[in-house]
């Protein structure tokens, strides 16, 4: 397993993160026995960052990593991250106060059995949120009260995230970023760089679309996000596919499929495109089952990819995906 440094944390973390979105809930039906088995394939295969949130099943998956990090002992423990804000009912900036943050945080916090949580980030907070000074002097304060060890953000668009990298106390950005939505490395990436922030890519295979698995008679569950956010209905559309119309999406991974060798799962080489990116610290693709975890780690063991495909890549999304994604986001 490669490992990357988590910026100013001095960390060191797999460039492969294990996201526990799909664990927790909207993605269809949860098996509890495959998902604690898929975090101990994950940690089993040298992954050593956990990303969940508090809403991912209302807690749901931030008490199956507790299970399963306490049933593993003394071995080696990762880095555990959660997100915090979207509980927030309305979700809007005014309700973003530091006081209604550290109430979630100790949710979090006895969801995860711990005192101190590695690292929180803000939950795609609403724009103007990046704006107030004073939410960050008082995550600030959370470190200094034992709390955090450090925070982030979780950011829909560039302009949030560049906004957030002028607070010196930023650990990290995460973002989506994958060959479907490549925006970010024309100016975030190197500003992060300077400003020694992690880059957390997140929706690392477009929802499965990156899988090469889905295709036009794909269903899916009433309660998985991939039927009910395809316009943005619940929350910001580019969670969703990466906001790429399914059929384009499709459309693209065919034009893809002669660049992955054959005896390469696509998955694992979509995952390998994005850690050609030396400014990504972590991508954290999800997994349900042991072998899809598995299968996941191994993408940091592929061999680079080659410059002309790079450039094939790039030709692909300027033709299929660009138009749809790139100004928005």
């Amino acid at each position: 397993m490669e490992n990357r440094t988590f910026g100013k944390t001095g960390w060191t973390v797999s460039s492969i993160g294990f996201g526990a979105w799909a664990i927790g809930g909207s993605w269809g039906s949860v098996d509890d026995t495959q998902s604690k088995a898929a975090l101990h394939a994950t940690l089993d295969a040298g992954v050593t960052f956990l990303d969940t949130a508090d809403v991912y099943g209302d807690g749901h998956s931030e008490r199956l990593i507790a299970e399963v990090l306490a049933e593993r002992g003394d071995q080696d423990r990762p880095i555990v991250a959660s997100k915090a804000g979207r509980r927030l009912d309305p979700h809007i900036a005014s309700a973003y106060t530091i006081d209604a943050i550290e109430g979630f945080l100790d949710r979090t916090l006895t969801n995860l059995r711990v005192e101190r949580l590695d690292l929180l980030q803000l939950h795609c907070p609403p724009t103007p949120v990046y704006d107030d000074a004073s939410m960050f002097e008082g995550l600030d304060g959370l470190i200094q009260a034992g709390k955090l060890h450090h925070y982030g953000v979780s950011v829909e668009t560039i302009d949030e995230a560049l906004t957030a990298l002028d607070y010196p106390g930023l650990a990290s950005v995460q973002i989506i970023y994958n060959a479907f939505r490549q925006r970010p490395a024309e100016e975030l990436f190197i500003k992060a760089g300077a400003k020694n922030v992690a880059i957390i890519a997140r929706v690392p295979l477009a929802s499965g679309l990156l899988t090469g698995k889905l295709s036009a008679k794909s269903t899916f569950q009433a309660d998985d996000h991939r039927a009910f956010n395809r316009h943005g209905e619940a929350f910001d559309v580019g969670e969703t596919f990466s906001g790429v119309p399914y059929e384009a999406g499709l459309a693209a991974v065919d034009a893809l499929r002669p660049l992955v060798p054959e005896a390469i799962p696509m998955a694992q080489w979509a995952l390998r495109w994005i850690l050609m990116e030396e400014a990504v610290t972590v991508a954290i693709p999800g997994a349900r089952t042991p072998e899809q975890a598995l299968s996941n780690a191994q993408a940091a063991d592929l061999a680079p990819l080659s410059a002309d495909v790079m450039a094939q890549v790039r030709e692909v999304y300027d033709a299929h995906i660009a138009p749809h994604v790139h100004h928005r986001w």
